[in-house]
This record gives C-alpha cells, sequence and structure tokens, in this order.
C-alpha cells in the first residue's frame, strides 16, 4: 500500500502465494476459521486501483479473493468497529483531564 506502481509488479509476484482465498481458508480444516483484514484491502476491481492492477496484471483480487472478503468467515468490519473504540480510548487517555 502507498509503494509507487513501478514496484507493484515485484511486490505481487513476491507476495501472490499468500493471498487468502477459499483454498487457504479451506486448508485449514475448521469450519469456524475467521478472516480479519485491517483495511484497506484490495479484493476486486471496483476502486481505481484494484482496476489498475486487474488491467495490468490479470489479477482480479490481490490479498484475499472477494469469495472469502464478502463471505461470512470474513469479521474484517467487525474489526475495524473494535479498532475505532480502542483508539479512542487512547485519545482520551493521552489527553488527560
Amino acid at each position: 500500500m502507498g509503494e509507487a506502481e513501478e514496484f507493484w509488479a515485484a511486490r505481487i509476484n513476491l507476495l501472490l502465494p499468500y493471498q487468502v482465498n477459499a483454498a487457504m481458508m479451506h486448508k485449514t480444516s475448521l469450519p469456524t476459521t475467521k478472516f480479519m483484514h485491517c483495511l484497506p484491502v484490495f479484493h476486486n476491481t471496483t476502486t481505481d486501483v484494484g482496476a489498475r492492477i486487474a488491467k495490468k496484471h490479470g489479477l482480479p483480487a490481490l490479498e484475499v479473493t472477494d469469495e472469502v472478503f464478502e463471505s461470512p468467515a470474513s469479521i474484517v468490519f467487525d474489526q475495524a468497529e473494535n479498532r475505532i473504540h480502542t483508539i479512542k480510548a487512547v485519545l482520551v487517555a493521552t489527553l488527560g483531564d
């Protein structure tokens, strides 16, 4: 995230074997396995960056497939909601009285 586009190909090639997809989720052999991500995530081609990646590299998704991201196993938005409360608590604690 945030790297210049000329570095994308090397980074994609390096990290693609670690993409979270249905096959990887299945390898856990646990139906209760959850998917978490700190967001943002490139899981489809609906964003400008996602569309550019698909066009240039032929990939409809990067770190996680849309199938996993939109599945019942995905708790990314619950995770994000919990994170906001933690951030608020840190702000209150550091602001003092």
